[in-house]
């Protein structure tokens, strides 16, 4: 977005007059801080000085002023963006914050969608902010019910083990902020390749004999090496049909917190989404900003909520991706029904492919949520044997037992049970 873009939306700013513009740039670096951006006492006083120096002469210069001295870090502009629009300039920012965090009822024309950062916006700016309630009649007063809650469940219990399809947007909304702290280690795995390390278990001659040759071919010193650790990268095949919608969505936040957590001992993760094609999403997901980053994601999978083609789609991947991204042990999720409309014998020569690739495949189902699912449907019946487990995905209780199934390779999840009625 150029510089010019960018102002043609947030003009004209109002510069206040009543001589309190520190005080303003102070609240609103509070805002910021709310909102997630990293703002110090030293960035305030500087956005003060740097404002008295640049003056007013030019407005977009107040706005590109602020933000030289308070965003750093690129998935910091759209946070700032929003912020700025809402605090400067809007002078109904507060009622349009308000219908962003309350529910509301669509009419007949659709209502405009929050942009990436703008409900976080709101919120950093309307906290503490009390909602008005209705008045009771003169005369009464509220009566104080009394709940036995000694045997009932937390909500944040309930919410782990509640269907992501039957979640309201409030319940939704908690539970992506309970997603994105979830983790999901790996253990390294060792190479064949070695590295020099004088308490390993090997010994290097190689290292022994070029060491020897400086002393005139006198050994005075056993070179020792050990193997090298290597770790794996995270591949996941999400699949964004009409039936799979509402569970992409909270696995792609998911991915989102896991490909942007430090420690997690991923090398890589890579996302791909499919429905009728394939559309590798991952420099989205690489934004630190979550709603920009689905934002993108959404907008280049133009498949979503389409058909399914799981066949042809693990084809394209297989020729186009499997190389790049499966290499050193790669471990594959797959996110899918398995409902299928391609040949099932195209679809499990290609699974078959995969397998082979992948060290560890992984399928979450969300139809595993049934107590009598059966593997009926074709494709399910093709895709099963080239699975190392098959997992249940349809809440975050699920989503948090995959760092076991990674950790313990031979935990097979259903697979063995639904083979069986298969008769292999």
């Amino acid at each position: 977005m150029t510089r010019g873009q960018v102002m043609a939306e947030y003009l004209p700013l109002d510069i206040p007059e009543d001589g309190k513009l520190a005080a303003n740039i102070t609240w609103f670096a509070r805002a910021l801080r709310a909102a997630g951006v990293p703002v110090g006492p030293g960035r305030v006083i500087d956005a003060i000085r740097a404002v008295e120096a640049a003056g007013f002469s030019h407005r977009q210069d107040f706005y590109f002023t602020l933000q030289a001295c308070f965003v750093s870090r690129p998935e910091h502009r759209a946070v700032f963006a929003q912020v700025f629009r809402l605090f400067w300039r809007d002078p109904r920012y507060l009622e349009q914050m308000m219908s962003f965090l309350t529910p509301a009822v669509r009419g007949v024309q659709e209502e405009r969608k929050a942009k990436a950062g703008e409900k976080r916006a709101a919120e950093a700016l309307l906290d503490g902010v009390e909602r008005d309630l209705p008045d009771l009649p003169d005369g009464e007063e509220g009566s104080e019910i009394e709940i036995e809650a000694s045997r009932t469940m937390s909500s944040q219990e309930r919410l782990r083990s509640l269907d992501f399809e039957q979640m309201s947007a409030a319940e939704m909304a908690e539970a992506k902020r309970m997603l994105a702290k979830l983790s999901l280690p790996v253990r390294p795995m060792q190479s064949r390749r070695t590295q020099a390390d004088p308490l390993g278990g090997q010994m290097d001659w190689r290292a022994t004999i070029r060491q020897s040759m400086r002393t005139g071919g006198e050994v005075q010193l056993l070179a020792r090496k050990k193997k090298r650790i290597r770790w794996p990268n995270l591949v996941a095949l999400c699949d964004i049909s009409g039936s799979m919608s509402q569970y992409s969505r909270a696995v792609l936040h998911f991915l989102h917190a896991v490909s942007n957590q430090r420690g997690a001992g991923w090398a890589q993760v890579h996302a791909f989404t499919f429905g009728t094609r394939l559309t590798n999403i991952t420099r989205h997901l690489r934004t630190r900003d979550v709603d920009a980053a689905l934002a993108a994601a959404g907008a280049q999978a133009q498949d979503w909520e389409g058909g399914t083609r799981i066949g042809s789609c693990l084809h394209t991947f297989n020729r186009d991706w499997s190389r790049r991204v499966l290499g050193q042990g790669a471990v594959v999720l797959l996110i899918t029904d398995g409902l299928d409309r391609d040949d099932p014998e195209a679809l499990s020569l290609e699974m078959q492919r995969l397998h082979l690739s992948a060290r560890q495949v992984i399928w979450l189902n969300p139809l595993l949520r049934w107590d009598g699912f059966a593997p009926k449907a074709q494709g399910i019946a093709a895709m099963l044997p080239h699975v190392d487990s098959f997992r249940a995905g349809h809440n975050i209780a699920s989503l948090s037992a995959l760092a076991e199934a990674i950790s313990q390779p031979r935990d097979s999840g259903e697979k063995a049970r639904l083979m069986a009625m298969l008769g292999a």
